[in-house]
This record gives C-alpha cells, sequence and structure tokens, in this order.
C-alpha cells in the first residue's frame, strides 16, 4: 500500500499514575517463588522491564482515551468538529456493546456524519486504526481523522498473580508469565490531508501480513474450562510467539522493502511495538537494524499493547530522537498472528 497526501499531525498520550515495579509484582508472588524456589529479580532480568504503570481500579477507558485525543487535537490545532471518522482501536474496551468509540465521540463533541467503529487485533489495533483513516483520506472522504486507545493492565495482571499463587506450579507460571509485563496507558493519533499547514510526518506506504495458523499460541479472554479458574485469563506460549513471531517479521521486512523501494540500511529510525529485551532483540535481527537505530520504552512502561508503539513514537519525537527528513519505519505484531510495518518521511 502506498500513499501520497497522508499526514502524522499529533500523537497525544496519557500514563497511567501508579507506578508498578517489577520487585513489587515478585514480592506479591512470593508464596509462589518460595514453593519453585525462584530467585527475586528474575522477572526484570527475563523481561528487561524495570517498572509498569497501572490505572486507578475505578478508571474508565473511554474517559482515558479522551483525555489523549483531546492533547493531539490541543497539539494539532484541529478542531473536533472537523474530525471526520474515529477508531477505537484498543483490546480493552468499556462494553461488548456499544463502540467504545462513541463514547469517546460523545466526550470529544464529534459532528454526527463523523464515522465512528472500533477496530480490535490484539496488539495491532491502532495501527490498523491509522490504516483505516488514511485510506479514508487518500481517498478525499475524510480531510482528518483519529486513532484512539486504552489499554488496562492491572485488572488482569492481579487476577492471574492470585491463580500463580493458587494453581502453584511451573506450568502455569510459564504460561501466565508475559502478563506480568503489561502496562496501562492511552492515546490519541491525528492524521490529515495535510491542508492544515506545516511541515508533518508523511505516511509514504506499507505492508501487512498474517501467520494465522498460530492463532491459538496466545489467549486473553473469558475462562470457560471447568471449574473455572476466573472471570479472565490469559495463556500465552512466550517461546512460540517469539520464534514465529520473528519469522513473520522477517517476512513482513523483506516484503516492506520491496513494497517501499528501500534497503533496511534507509531505515533511519525505528519505532516497534514495545513487549520486552528477548522480543527487541527479535526484531532488530529479523530486519537486520542495529540497536542505536531503535527507541524502546519498555524498561520503564511495560508491554501497554496497541497504545505502546504511538506512546514510544512521540516519546522518541519529543526527545528529538526522530529528525525531519528521516526514514522511520512502524513494526508492530500481535497475537493472531498478524504485523504491519509503516513507513513515514519525518
Amino acid at each position: 500500500m502506498k500513499y501520497s497526501r497522508v499526514f502524522l499531525e499529533a500523537i497525544g498520550y496519557e500514563l497511567a499514575p501508579n507506578v508498578i515495579t517489577s520487585g513489587w509484582i515478585e514480592q506479591r508472588l512470593e508464596p509462589l517463588y518460595r514453593k519453585l524456589h525462584l530467585q527475586p529479580g528474575q522477572l526484570e532480568v527475563l523481561t528487561g522491564i524495570r517498572e509498569r504503570r497501572w490505572w486507578k481500579p475505578d478508571h474508565i477507558n473511554s474517559e482515558e482515551a479522551s483525555k489523549a485525543a483531546k492533547k493531539a487535537l490541543e497539539e494539532a490545532d484541529i478542531p473536533a468538529s472537523e474530525i471526520g471518522a474515529l477508531v477505537y482501536g484498543g483490546v480493552c474496551r468499556d462494553h461488548f456493546e456499544p463502540a467504545t468509540a462513541c463514547a469517546v465521540a460523545h466526550k470529544l463533541g464529534l459532528k454526527p456524519n463523523a464515522i465512528l467503529f472500533d477496530l480490535s487485533n490484539a496488539c495491532l489495533g491502532v495501527l490498523n486504526g491509522i490504516v483505516e483513516i488514511a485510506n479514508k483520506i487518500e481517498l478525499g472522504q475524510i480531510k482528518a481523522g483519529l486513532v484512539v486507545a486504552c489499554e488496562t493492565a492491572r485488572e488482569i495482571t492481579e487476577i492471574m498473580m492470585n491463580q500463580m499463587i493458587k494453581d502453584g506450579t511451573m506450568e502455569f507460571f510459564k504460561k501466565a508469565f508475559a502478563t506480568l509485563t503489561g502496562g496501562s496507558g492511552a492515546v490519541g493519533v491525528i492524521l490529515s490531508d495535510g491542508s492544515y499547514g506545516g511541515k508533518k510526518p508523511r505516511l509514504l506506504g506499507g505492508v501487512a501480513m498474517a501467520a494465522p495458523e498460530h492463532h491459538e499460541m496466545c489467549h486473553w479472554g473469558i475462562d470457560k474450562q471447568k471449574p473455572p479458574r476466573a472471570t479472565q485469563y490469559i495463556e500465552t506460549d512466550g517461546i512460540g510467539l517469539l520464534k514465529h513471531g520473528g519469522e513473520l517479521i522477517k517476512k513482513v521486512g523483506a516484503a516492506f522493502f520491496q513494497e517501499m523501494g528501500w534497503k533496511n540500511t534507509d531505515v533511519d529510525k525505528l519505532i516497534s511495538h514495545q513487549v520486552a529485551s528477548a522480543n527487541r532483540e527479535a526484531i532488530l535481527g529479523a530486519l537486520n537494524i542495529p540497536p542505536e537505530k531503535d527507541f524502546s520504552t519498555f524498561q520503564y512502561l511495560g508491554n501497554m499493547g496497541t497504545v505502546s508503539l504511538p506512546v514510544t513514537a512521540s516519546i522518541a519525537n519529543d526527545r528529538e530522537f526522530l529528525q525531519k527528513g528521516d526514514k522511520v519505519a512502524f513494526i508492530g505484531i500481535g497475537s493472531g498472528l498478524n504485523s504491519m510495518m509503516l513507513g513515514w518521511e519525518w
């Protein structure tokens, strides 16, 4: 896919207020660590994550997403009335129905003719939302659009920690381990047709690819086992995801470079989905991109799902890691498996 008139106006974000260290999580898991003879400090060693953030227990996803969106609108200086479409791309939503996008649109005061819908595709939701908005802009259907998301890790992590202690086995600990990387945050991404003025990053194109034969490697949903373990559950084959995810990213990278007419050496900066240190190394290895071109935040924000990549891009921009004229690649991957890579001229 190629684009000729899609620009990134702004990324606004909200970080959850409660800082949760890996040490604190291990203290909560002390009975399990003692039973399995695990040494404290392994969580940070294995993941590279020192801390992550959680919302307060009574938070509402649409409210935090709306705050992030308002920041983006203020930065872009675009009236909410000119947003022609709003996509909510988070895994975490307020309800099964109606669409959380409707609650965000109401809070922002969007016009009745704005297109509103939720899009769910694991950790790839925001990137998919960006493509949906970009397509509408490229076709001339809208001037500007907004992608929002809010992810929360508190509830599912606490459920799984309690179950780890109750189950008490290494087998269950391994299946649930990835849950401990989860962080919380919200984001709002505004794209436009460039008619609002100023030199903005331009979306050049990208590719998407799937490996659905691996769709059973990660599940987050309602527990249907009998007897039920909990209201929600997550089970992840971390080693399998790392292996097959790396293979998929290598294929995506090859297709991306061909589509864009780039070489891997043409990429000035990389922003990837933020999971953990091993995943970062796998992505860099698969794309053959040196670590100095990559910017990461998982060390202090953890894995915020759909929110991780755009928040990382915004922080990288604020810290002047991303420079005007850079060729910047976004690479995302989500359970399913699905992956997408987008190319920008910053």
